[in-house]
């Protein structure tokens, strides 16, 4: 019986995503703009979160948005009523953004008179953090009827969190959800993501996740 022939991989794919994404992170602080990556699990409360912030930040910011799906173009649509600049792509089956699609979504867009970038990734909890999209922060929203324990079970998205938003606590009272445990098991894969508590539905303590972005966005633009 012949050998099996052996391949050497000389470069991963992972890494040259990662090279691509310090070349995106370079021209997006450059060009003063603060790119954000929401991940998050599907019917966490993405495109709500996405929209409640956007109309709370658009009088003050340019703003464009950039939904990813693996098909339809319902989200982005919602978006649209938001009155900001919004693109749809789609992946055609993948389960993430690369750094790639990323650069090809934000031409498409146009970003040159932008002050904020909102890329809303595809969702899963597992894939999108494996991929840096070169985005200058990741907010991850976890949401009360997924458990707290889903920091624990997908270590890696928190890992790469640098804002966790704790999300749909209007249903709180229907799920066995305890805060304390969600934010100690956020701490347990990363001691230093910002954590917030709040409902976007409801409009409920969002406030304080706007104050931060609107510093991170300030920082960037008076850099």
């Amino acid at each position: 019986m012949d050998k099996p022939k052996i391949v050497e991989i000389k470069e991963d794919i992972t890494s040259r995503n990662n090279l691509f994404a310090k070349e995106i992170k370079a021209e997006m602080k450059r060009k003063k703009i603060f790119y954000l990556n929401v991940m998050a699990s599907p019917g966490s409360g993405k495109t709500t979160l996405i929209t409640n912030l956007v109309n709370r930040l658009k009088n003050d910011y340019k703003i464009g948005v950039i939904e990813a799906d693996i098909d339809s173009d319902v989200d982005a649509v919602k978006l649209l009523s938001t009155g900001v600049k919004v693109i749809q792509m789609h992946t055609a089956g993948a389960c993430h953004i690369t750094c790639q699609m990323s650069y090809e979504a934000l031409c498409a867009l146009g970003v040159e008179d932008l002050d904020l970038v909102i890329l809303e990734n595809v969702g899963n909890l597992v894939c999108p953090a494996e991929f840096d999209t070169g985005a200058t922060e990741n907010l991850v929203l976890l949401s009360v009827p997924e458990g707290d324990d889903k920091p624990l079970k997908y270590p890696l998205m928190f890992e790469v969190a640098d804002v966790v938003a704790i999300t749909k606590t209007d249903v709180k009272d229907i799920f066995d959800f305890s805060f304390e445990k969600a934010k100690a098991n956020v701490r347990k894969r990363n001691e230093n993501a910002e954590v917030f508590v709040l409902s976007a539905k409801k409009d409920e303590n969002v406030d304080a996740l706007e104050q931060y972005l609107r510093k991170r966005i300030d920082s960037i633009k008076n850099a």
